[in-house]
């Protein structure tokens, strides 16, 4: 049955607008940015099997255009259109953490570097460069691995932060392989980070790692 057939009460777009976005499940979530279905499925079917198909949002979200076509009902308008969402909200945050304290809204940090870096099937280490008053000032993807390894270089760490005349800065990494738990060499690379860059008065406010859904903040357990 499609969704105009349904019951008003029950239609994902009028439940938006009647209690919001956060009232509706993520097959819900996706139909309304899908719109319709296909025949025989309704647009939260399609959303359905679009989680179903990658396991998650995130993984939804890091699916390459071949793999999101591959769906019956999808295509490459529907790729651009879900990638642009996506470009839309992280440089909505990005202009949130630039207007205000990072550390005053450490979620918008987490929310910012899942969309930054969380969706990756590669490891990727980025930093946030911060203004004297902890403000954003550009964020900059430094190193990239493999699925478990990236070579970090704490010369150029401290040269970009240096160039953008950061008085702050956070480090952040991911895990592709699920996994926020800090390794040793995680810990180990943060002192050495934190060490070279009191040298020069620029201070590591936290370093966080992303395993989407989950976000580790080496502050909030201590480490920095």
């Amino acid at each position: 049955m499609a969704i105009n057939e349904w019951p008003e009460d029950q239609r994902p777009r009028e439940r938006l607008i009647k209690h919001g976005a956060s009232a509706l499940s993520d097959a819900e979530l996706l139909a309304v940015f899908l719109r319709t279905g296909v025949a025989g499925k309704s647009a939260v079917d399609l959303g359905r099997d679009m989680i179903s198909q990658f396991g998650s949002l995130s993984g939804l979200f890091a699916a390459s255009i071949k793999d999101f076509s591959a769906i019956h009902g999808l295509g490459s308008a529907k790729y651009a259109q879900l990638q642009a969402v996506l470009e839309l909200a992280k440089r909505a945050i990005s202009e949130e953490l630039q207007q205000h304290t990072s550390l005053s809204s450490p979620q918008a940090v987490k929310n910012y570097l899942q969309l930054l870096i969380g969706n990756k099937t590669y490891e990727s280490f980025a930093v946030l460069y911060l203004d004297i008053k902890n403000r954003l000032i550009t964020t900059e993807e430094l190193f990239r691995g493999t699925l478990n390894h990236a070579s970090v270089y704490p010369r150029e760490v401290l040269k970009n932060a240096l160039h953008h005349n950061a008085a702050a800065i956070i480090l952040a990494h991911n895990h592709p392989s699920g996994s926020c738990e800090p390794s040793s060499a995680d810990i180990n690379l943060t002192q050495t980070l934190k060490q070279a860059l009191t040298l020069v008065d620029i201070r590591v406010l936290d370093h966080f790692i992303v395993a989407n859904p989950n976000v580790y903040s080496f502050a909030e357990h201590g480490l920095i």
